[in-house]
């Protein structure tokens, strides 16, 4: 649904070799340096920036957190958003899915919100089996995870036996109800938001469903210009919901995820990330540091975030750019006076050391 006509020039300059990591003898490296895959036949930064600025057109001053939720998407994960309430986390979720179309045409993706209470019931998320007056027999009847975007407003306010529902929906992109298993959409992007105030009835996240978020973001509030512009434009919302307008389509965004596995990680950054994550693991202030399956994350997370700033290629500074929001929820920290000081201290030593090599 593009409509762009590839030409061997923009092929040339913009795509990659299926097999990204690869074992460089310390050689500095031109981009023009890196073989290109002709499997790959969309142009994928002009789609991704499609996608970023027809967000950003509803919510403003926010490019950044909009980046890393595409990243998110690309990379096949999910994302944990914590913020004070009100400051535009579900707009950004009912944004992203009006700005993709579904399998018919003019339709956007099934978006699906779920606001989570202590009286929610796993029932609730995955649906039920009910019986059928007419046919005389028990049928089950989907419920909300059978989505293609799902919101999971305020998860911690569910109980554990509802965030596990939750958890195997994210990990296996299934559902188990009795003896029925049913697999979801092959698009299914989970944003779930957290509040940091109220904590009162709340259920924390335990370890294992926080490994399962790819990223977990703070929003924050706006700067005074952005802010004040918002005040001005703020009936306009509801119309941009309305007309903005699909710049994706659901095949596109898969398209989108392959392409993300195929960006190119020199073997250096790759070292980086295993350093940085044993490193969690041996700092005096981590009680419980990173594991393996958020090393894998960290790179999926790299390949997908080169790709958003329009690179076939991860660069040094991409490893800086998202290591604490990938790995920070992660980790349980001995002291929280510290517990800035211990992941940033870890993540600085390694950029300085990629800083020295100069890969590109």
């Amino acid at each position: 649904m593009f409509g762009i006509t590839f030409s061997q020039k923009i092929r040339k300059h913009i795509f990659f070799r299926p097999l990204l990591i690869v074992n460089l003898v310390q050689k500095k490296l031109s981009p023009m340096d890196i073989p290109v895959s002709e499997a790959l036949n969309i142009d994928a930064t002009v789609a991704i920036k499609q996608l970023v600025d027809n967000v950003e057109t509803v919510i403003r001053g926010k490019r950044k957190q909009i980046e890393m939720v595409v990243t998110c998407l690309l990379a096949g994960g999910h994302i944990l958003m914590e913020d004070n309430p009100g400051t535009g986390k579900t707009v950004l979720a009912r944004t992203l899915a009006q700005c993709i179309s579904g399998e018919r045409e003019g339709e956007h993706v099934v978006f699906k919100r779920i606001q989570f209470t202590p009286d929610l019931l796993p029932m609730d998320l995955i649906g039920s089996h009910i019986f059928d007056d007419a046919n005389k027999e028990f049928i089950f009847k989907k419920g909300p995870l059978f989505c293609n975007v799902l919101l999971a407003d305020e998860i911690n306010r569910a109980s554990p036996k509802v965030q596990s529902a939750l958890l195997e929906a994210m990990a296996e992109q299934q559902i188990t109800s009795g003896d029925t298993t049913l697999k979801l959409e092959r698009m299914f992007f989970t944003i779930a938001t957290q509040n940091p105030v109220e904590m009162e009835g709340t259920y924390p996240l335990p370890a294992a469903q926080l490994d399962r978020f790819y990223m977990k973001i703070y929003f924050g509030y706006v700067d005074e210009a952005t802010e004040l512009n918002i005040y001005r434009e703020y009936l306009d919302i509801a119309r941009n919901l309305i007309e903005l307008t699909q710049v994706l389509s659901m095949k596109d965004i898969l398209d989108l995820q392959a392409q993300a596995g195929a960006v190119f990680v020199h073997d250096e950054i790759v070292r980086a990330v295993s350093n940085i994550v044993r490193q969690t693991r041996e700092h005096q202030d981590i009680s419980l540091g990173a594991s393996t399956r958020s090393g894998i994350a960290f790179l999926k997370c790299l390949r997908a975030y080169a790709l958003v700033q329009g690179r076939t290629y991860v660069i040094e500074d991409d490893v800086k750019d998202i290591a604490r929001a990938v790995l920070d929820h992660r980790l349980i920290y001995r002291n929280k006076d510290g517990k800035q000081k211990a992941l940033e201290s870890i993540i600085n030593k390694e950029a300085d050391r990629l800083a020295k090599l100069k890969l590109y």
